[in-house]
């Protein structure tokens, strides 16, 4: 996905593409280094280069970034005598030898822009000033070191340090958040940057889904730059997919689309991208003011600002209105200029406003999902299963790995898997007192989820919730006189990636844990296992046999039949054919509880559809105005936190595919179906004398629900007309330039669209909602192209009439061609194409099957409103 990905960037209107590196990826075990696939950190910004872009390397090596451990190798917590991200040896030779490791690889390949390369900035450490003061001065003697080391690497490029405001020279200190337009640098010589626009917010496992308006993000860049910016950077501008097991948190989702300007998938999210384009159009145009202009600023009261940068007899303006309420109509050079609240108007010559922060001129596009045309899905999907066979090996008869006279943190594992398996036994007396009626177990836990066993037979489970991560599993229990066995199966969502000594937070189970005996004298007898000798046992037997993988070795231990569900610990397996064509690809989890899953080997991550995201969400349209943090603008309550995983093409074939699940919660997965996703419904907005442009993104536009010019009032769904409106219709005009094609661009003028008779100062503007065909955009005509059916002079006036916008395609293996409308006369009047025209057309098309099997036909018929079914 990375030309594809880095393509739309540089589309959008970027200059340069900011990664991290992510220490625990190439380093998964000490010394041992993995820059292959998708870890070709090199090729990465080879690629970058390829486009004409920049790049900025943010080495770390600690990111954070919501990534399994802030981006640490666990194996650098078990190192004796660390202490990690302070200054200790042991530490700081480790973060020194890998830092090295990856300028010397950059310099190898000439990459830094003092070689000729695009990388013109590099990072070292990652927002320490955020946690600095827990560590006292060997925190400040840690964050010293870090830039001598840094700079003695001789990279002849800037080095950065986020959040660091007491950064030493010459490290340049830059900002990260949502604002940070009131961000002064330590030093008054270094630039004003900033490292991490946060576009968005990440979403968490029962936590509702983040959403920042494109007013707002466009607001905050333009303030910035307003105020004095140099450098901005999104983060996320993509945010992608936590793939395996790299989402930590702890309960970060797979899905990290951060709401970002390219979703998750790599599609355009509009009208983030789009706003955001436009603006960076703009900013480049006034690129050499900016960049060498005299400031002066012009204040005018209730938040309201001009800033005026002025290079010879050249002047760009750019007037900032930070009220959240109140719109401003400011006076320069005796020209009245309306400022929206909460926007800044950019005008590259002082005269003419070009852009408005709050004046959306892009498209809103409403993605939606298809069923996989390749297969009749779900019922095409053949499950087989088979049991997790450690229970029987760790529950019943406590084989593990090692043992301790000890509870142990499941870090000590390096974090090689989600699950440890904690086992011991209780040997009781039958007199022990302890041996009651009112028996219970009582385990304190971070795992972050447990499943209990008391002698082979399940008991229950607990999980916590985001942010508390502390539980306490207590359940009744019903021991035996002599040997009873106790497995403890710990669970985890991804370790701490954030917050001072966050690598020292308890991971599994810390205890204690306890048997408790209640008598009928309300006497409590407690018995403290936390020193017995416990055996752990790491994985799932099932990854140590490759299940993942297609192997004929374990083919014999899969099932057809009697396929259980609901069932815990528990594997599933199918084939399923790749949706055609090229837009991106979901798997819906709908039935399934929490676990694993793999297509063809390759990990999508975890999965936990049963997680239902919490109430709270409005009803009420988003307001962009005023501060964004996330809990403003949340959506998707009441609904499964993630209940569609990413597909990338890559990780499929042409022919069958295997699509491997791993169910621990319990679940049906006869649901589970693979889905397309694409534009279905695209909403253009045009200020007047702007264009309004639509484009369905290689699909045709269908049909038109609503087009208006005047205040229009609503969202993109619910448009209604308002109080005035312009004298020619509208909905015809745009009918007749969109419909068909894939995309189309209309000015919103009232040359156009005539007189609109709005009062004076009424903010007009073009309104268009458009459906995206089902049908990829046909290709074009040629000469090898048959020709239409001959016209019928007297058809049956009592053929049964078909919805107005029904456009009927044949397609073959090359794309689709348009047969509709033909057109023909009932009542001596013009209607579109009806069933009188069926049997010819059937004919047509069968007759198509004698030019060759290239051009082998079929006919499908369709409404945009209701389905007409296949022929």
């Amino acid at each position: 996905m990375w030309p594809n990905l880095i393509k739309k960037a540089k589309e959008g209107g970027l200059d340069a593409i900011e990664t991290y590196v992510f220490w625990n990826a190439h380093e998964p075990l000490r010394r041992q280094y993995d820059f292959t696939g998708n870890l070709d950190l090199v090729r990465f910004i080879k690629t970058i280069q390829d486009q004409g872009l920049y790049s900025v390397l943010r080495i770390g090596p600690y990111v954070c970034a919501e990534w399994n451990y802030g981006g640490f190798p666990v194996w650098l917590h078990n190192q004796p005598g660390i202490e990690i991200r302070t200054a200790n040896t042991v530490y700081m030779n480790e973060m020194q030898n890998f830092t090295t490791l990856i300028v010397d690889m950059m310099k190898q390949e000439k990459l830094f822009a003092s070689q000729g390369g695009p990388i013109i900035l590099a990072q070292i450490e990652n927002e320490y000033g955020n946690v600095i003061s827990s560590y006292g001065d060997a925190g400040k003697a840690y964050m010293n070191w870090c830039a001598n080391m840094a700079q003695s690497l001789n990279i002849g490029i800037p080095w950065i340090m986020c959040q660091e405001s007491d950064a030493p020279e010459p490290m340049i200190n830059t900002c990260n958040g949502w604002y940070c337009d009131q961000f002064t640098p330590n030093n008054p010589n270094s630039p004003k940057m900033w490292t991490e626009n946060w576009t968005g917010w990440f979403k968490s496992w029962g936590g509702k889904d983040p959403f920042r308006t494109a007013e707002d993000l466009a607001f905050s860049v333009a303030r910035f730059f307003q105020l004095g910016g140099s450098f901005q950077n999104y983060y996320m501008y993509h945010g992608g997919t936590n793939f395996g097991r790299t989402a930590g948190g702890p309960y970060i989702t797979t899905s990290y689309d951060y709401d970002a300007p390219l979703n998750e998938y790599g599609s355009l999210n509009q009208p983030k991208y789009g706003h955001l384009k436009q603006l960076h159009d703009v900013l480049h145009s006034i690129e050499k003011t900016l960049t060498y202009g005299n400031i002066s600023h012009i204040h005018f009261g209730n938040s309201v600002s001009a800033t005026i940068y002025a290079v010879n007899d050249t002047s760009s303006c750019l007037f900032g209105n930070a009220n959240t309420t109140t719109d401003a109509t400011i006076t320069y050079q005796g020209v009245e200029y309306n400022v929206p609240a909460w926007s800044v108007s950019i005008l590259p010559d002082c005269k003419n406003e070009v852009y408005n922060t709050a004046k959306v001129n892009t498209q809103t596009s409403v993605m939606v999902k298809k069923s996989n045309e390749a297969e009749d899905e779900p019922s095409a999907l053949k499950w087989t299963w088979r049991p997790e066979n450690i229970i029987d090996e760790t529950v019943v008869l406590r084989k593990g790995d090692v043992s301790a006279s000890q509870l142990i943190d499941q870090k000590i594992t390096n974090d090689v898997s989600d699950y440890l398996w904690y086992m011991t036994s209780v040997n009781l007396d039958k007199d022990d007192p302890i041996l009651t009626d009112d028996m219970s177990i009582r385990v304190n836990g971070t795992g972050h989820i447990m499943h209990a066993y008391i002698n082979g037979e399940y008991i229950g489970s607990q999980w916590a919730e985001y942010g508390i991560f502390n539980y306490v599993f207590e359940k009744k229990v019903k021991l035996n006189p002599g040997k009873n066995q106790i497995t403890l199966l710990s669970a985890t969502i991804g370790l701490q990636t954030y917050g001072p000594r966050f690598d020292l937070i308890d991971t599994g189970l810390p205890g204690p844990v306890e048997i408790i005996g209640k008598k009928d004298d309300d006497e409590i007898i407690i018995k403290d296992l936390s020193q017995h000798k416990w055996s752990y046992k790491v994985g799932l037997k099932g990854l140590d046999n490759e299940l993942i993988y297609s192997d004929k070795k374990f083919a014999s231990e899969w099932q057809s039949e009697n396929l259980p569900i609901n069932k815990m610990m528990t594997w599933y397996k199918t084939t399923f054919k790749a949706p055609l064509g090229e837009e991106p690809v979901v798997v819906d989890m709908q039935g399934l509880g929490k676990g694993l899953a793999w297509v063809n080997g390759n990990s999508l991550g975890r999965y936990w559809p049963s997680y239902i995201v919490e109430d709270g969400c409005s009803t009420e349209p988003c307001d962009y105005r005023g501060s964004y943090d996330d809990s403003k603008c949340v959506k998707n309550c009441g609904q499964p936190t993630q209940r569609w995983y990413h597909v990338p093409r890559s990780f499929m074939t042409e022919d069958d595919n295997e699509l491997v699940l791993f169910e621990e919660f319990g679940g049906n997965p006869s649901l589970v179906n693979f889905q397309t996703v694409r534009p279905g419904t695209v909403c253009g907005n045009a200020y007047e004398n702007k264009n309004m442009e639509l484009s369905c993104e290689g699909r045709t536009i269908s049909a038109i629900n609503f087009a208006s010019f005047g205040d229009v009032q609503g969202t993109c769904g619910s448009f209604k007309k308002g109080s005035c409106e312009a004298t020619n219709d509208a909905l015809s005009i745009i009918q007749n330039v969109c419909v068909g094609k894939e995309s189309c661009s209309v000015a919103a003028t009232e040359g156009v669209f005539g007189s609109t008779k709005c009062e004076e100062g009424t903010s007009k503007r073009l309104v268009v909602e458009a459906v995206c065909d089902v049908l990829k955009k046909p290709p074009p005509p040629t000469a090898s192209s048959p020709p239409p059916p001959p016209k019928e002079d007297e058809p049956n006036s009592t053929a049964p009439a078909v919805p107005p916008n029904m456009m009927v395609y044949a397609f073959s293996r090359d794309g689709a061609m348009p047969l509709s409308p033909f057109w023909h006369k009932v009542n001596k009047q013009e209607v579109p194409l009806n069933a009188v025209w069926l049997s010819a057309l059937i004919a047509f098309c069968m007759a198509l099957t004698d030019v060759g099997d290239r051009y082998t036909y079929r006919l499908r018929i369709y409404g945009v409103d209701m389905p007409f079914g296949n022929l």
